[in-house]
């Protein structure tokens, strides 16, 4: 099936909501558009139009007027269940991020090598406030299984990506983030912010960070940032094994050899 068939358009619009004008239903046309589009989620690709309107927080009616455009642009697509999904346009056009796009290229043969090195997760990823997104991720077959993927979003304080990203971010960023509540996914999840700022101050220190058992049980990470000729730290290069397969000294000395392999091919000049 093309895109252009899954862009169809939506079925008859059902009656406004009573109490519900075009006044109050709610906000610009563009705030409403990404509140739709951020309904989406890796355990939800998939939504009706009613869960749309649930999870947007919007009204049915208002829901339905919009998909009609956002079917059009390429944003969402209908699978053959009738249920919307993430359109293949709104991906090409996220794609061009900037710090995705140029990262990636530049990164991909160093974290190729690692990977083959390694033969586990090998991953890359930017801060986005007090979360670490992913940008890359090579994740051979008989790697350990994660719980990252490419785009996704995990609490900035659960991986070692994450702590050498916020280990070098403004001091402001890092007391936001310590001050929040943190989820405890396993019984090693590190919750408590003096502990904590004594893990950002090691990375400093050491220029790795670990990441133990932290999302899951039987995962250990280890990462290194990676830096632009002024010495910002713009990304960070992680490897996840299963817990008690390698040893962090190894892992910290690749890693940290990854981060300056990707650190100097900034450096050098476009050809």
């Amino acid at each position: 099936m093309t895109r252009h068939a899954l862009r169809s358009t939506p079925p008859s619009a059902p009656p406004q909501e009573a109490g519900t004008s075009a006044a109050t239903a709610t906000g610009p046309v563009i705030g409403r558009a990404l509140r739709i589009l951020g309904a989406f989620s890796a355990q939800r690709p998939h939504l009706s139009l009613s869960e749309l309107a649930r999870r947007s927080g919007l009204p049915v009616s208002t829901v339905h007027r919009m998909l009609g455009d956002l079917l059009l642009w390429g944003a969402l697509e209908r699978d053959a269940q009738g249920r919307y999904r993430i359109g293949l346009r709104l991906w090409e056009v996220a794609s061009l991020a900037p710090r995705s796009q140029g990262l990636r290229e530049r990164a991909l043969p160093y974290l190729e090598d690692l990977s083959s090195l390694v033969r586990e997760n090998v991953q890359l990823a930017v801060r986005d406030a007090s979360e670490v997104v992913f940008v890359e991720r090579i994740a051979p077959s008989c790697a350990v299984p994660t719980l990252t993927r490419v785009g996704g979003r995990l609490g900035i304080t659960t991986t070692a990506a994450g702590l050498v990203l916020l280990a070098h971010a403004p001091a402001a960023v890092q007391e936001e983030a310590l001050a929040r509540t943190i989820p405890r996914h396993t019984p090693f999840t590190l919750t408590d912010s003096g502990r904590l700022r004594a893990v950002l101050a090691q990375a400093r220190t050491c220029g790795y960070a670990v990441s133990d058992r932290q999302l899951s049980t039987d995962t250990l990470s280890v990462a290194a940032p990676v830096t632009t000729d002024d010495g910002e730290v713009t990304a960070a290069v992680s490897v996840v094994v299963r817990h008690g397969s390698t040893s962090v000294g190894a892992l910290a000395d690749l890693v940290r050899s990854c981060g300056r392999a990707i650190s100097r091919a900034f450096d050098t000049p476009d050809l």
